[in-house]
Order: structure tokens, then sequence, then C-alpha cells
């Protein structure tokens, strides 16, 4: 099986692994799936993913085929680099490898001008036309014309809200404050038409390539607040020259005034959602993510 032969039968692919047929070396594939690197016949190496059977359940229906549609709707805006989709199966997810580079101040700068050319093709309503997923877990990609503050609140907060309060990482008080920062929504500003947004990017599904390049990787894509992207890539200590990363950004497509004391705001959807996957070890991020968003709703409105 070589590079060309795969695109014209990606439903092969199974067959080919069951039988031993490619190289199969694993790899790093995140907390989710297992992952290795496949060497073709004629050189080319591609990146798998599959659903472990370790997991003793089979992937949520559409789980593998809703990654393949993020990353095809990313890819088509021509901004920002993202693997090719080769082969999507209900089990299995096969893309082109990207060899992994040095993150350099010239990557990073390209990669701000970059996103804000990916977020400026836009989406036509917030939510998308695919079933949603972050992580593993469901999410409401229901389209939703709307303006922004509302359906946040309603899609990536309260549903992760509750799964993190029923799972027992968060308690009543957080909870209530929480419940503040939703009640208030509307009070934050730079409520803004849908952007095309990767959805979960945070600094782990940047991919530093050897062409000096930024790739995304693992989406949650979706029409969404532009924002969200950025304020998650600030997460879990940032990405390398993650100044360099912004300051490219606002000088293509500058943010709204007020658009850094968001910034716990934006975060908080993705704090929720690690509560609701790991458990009680992200209550404090949470906590704290909602106090300085009620802490910044003045200054949202006023400060760049």
């Amino acid at each position: 099986m070589d590079l060309a032969y795969l695109r014209a039968h990606p439903e092969h692919l199974p067959t080919f692994l069951t039988h031993q047929r490619i190289r199969e070396t694993p790899v790093s594939g995140g907390d989710i799936c297992a992952a290795s690197r496949l060497t073709l016949d004629d050189g080319h190496s591609v990146f798998a993913k599959t659903w472990p059977p370790e997991a003793g359940r089979p992937a949520p229906e559409g789980f593998f085929a809703t990654e393949a549609a993020g990353l095809r709707w990313l890819r088509e805006a021509g901004a920002v680099a993202v693997p090719e989709v080769l082969v999507a199966l209900p089990d299995l997810l096969a893309l082109e490898w990207i060899e992994p580079g040095e993150p350099s101040p010239e990557a990073a700068e390209r990669f701000g001008r970059e996103l804000a050319g990916l977020h400026r093709a836009g989406a036509p309503a917030f939510g998308a036309p695919w079933v949603g997923f972050i992580g593993a877990l469901p999410a409401d990609n229901t389209p939703h014309e709307g303006s922004w503050p509302q359906w946040f609140a309603r899609t990536r907060l309260l549903p992760y809200l509750r799964r993190s309060v029923n799972g027992g990482a968060l308690n009543s008080a957080d909870a209530a404050l929480v419940e503040q920062v939703m009640a208030r929504i509307d009070e934050f500003g730079g409520d803004e038409r849908p952007a095309r947004i990767h959805g979960d990017l945070w600094p782990g599904n940047v991919l530093w390539g050897n062409d000096d390049r930024a790739w995304l990787v693992d989406p949650a894509a979706h029409g969404g607040h532009r924002e969200t992207d950025l304020a998650q890539l600030t997460l879990f200590g940032g990405p390398p020259h993650r100044e360099r990363i912004l300051a490219a950004y606002q000088e293509t497509w500058p943010l709204a005034d007020g658009w850094r004391a968001r910034m716990p705001l934006h975060q908080l959807h993705l704090l929720l959602v690690h509560t609701a996957i790991f458990g009680a070890a992200y209550r404090d991020s949470v906590t704290r993510s909602a106090r300085d968003a009620l802490s910044g709703v003045g200054r949202a409105t006023v400060d760049g």
C-alpha cells in the first residue's frame, strides 16, 4: 500500500493493518485514542488514531467522522496548516504525517497571522452541521444564528457544569459561582459574528512542524467566538512564544476592547470540560477562572 492507493481505497486500511502488511509504530496520541505511525511501501508516513479496546466500549457514534469534518473545514479556509484527512472510518482516523520540529519566533508570528485568517473565514452560525465532541464528551453543535453570549452559556458552560456537579468534581458553592457568570453573560461585551474556530485549542493541540509552521490537530471545530481559541491557547502555561502569537494576531485582525478581561470567561468552558472528565483536580482552576471573569466584567467592555 502506497499513499496513492490509500487515497483511492481508504476503506482497505484496516485489512492491511489486521494482516500486518504495514509497519506500525506506536506514538503519543493524547488521552483518549491509541495512535501510531504507519510507514507505507513508498516511504510515506501516516498518523493513525484508533479507539482503544481497553476502553471497554465502542467509539461514540460519529466520533472520528466529527474530527474529520472539523479538520477538513479548518483546512478549507486555506489559512493555517491542518493535516490532510486520508481515512475516516467509524473506528479509525488516518492523517497526513507531520514531522515534528522546534518552535521558532518566526513560526509563532506566522501562526498568529494564520490563526487570524482562519477565524476570519467565518461560519454561517454558532455551532456546526455535524455532531459535536469535546474530548470524548458530547458538545451541542445545533446551529444557532442568534447572539453569542446566551449560546455560549447554554451550550459551552451549562452542560459541563452539570456533569461536573453530578460527578462530584464541583460542589454547590462552586456551581453557584459559575451560575453567576452565566447570569451576567450579557454584561461581558465583545459579541461578534461566528468565527471559524478550532474549539479545543489548548497548547497541546498545536503541533510545531519541521517546516517552521504550527499545525492544528485534534479540533472540536465549530462556529464560535474567536476569543475562545485565543483564551484556550494561553491555558496550562501557554505555547512557546505566546506573546508573539498574540501580537501577530492583533496586528492582523485586532480584537475588540476588553478581550484580555474576557479571557477567563472563555477559558471557563475548557476548564469545566476538565472537571467533567478528570474530576476535582481542576476544581480550583474552575473557581479561579469564574472569579476572575466576574471581577473583569466592568473592564471587559472598556479595556483593550
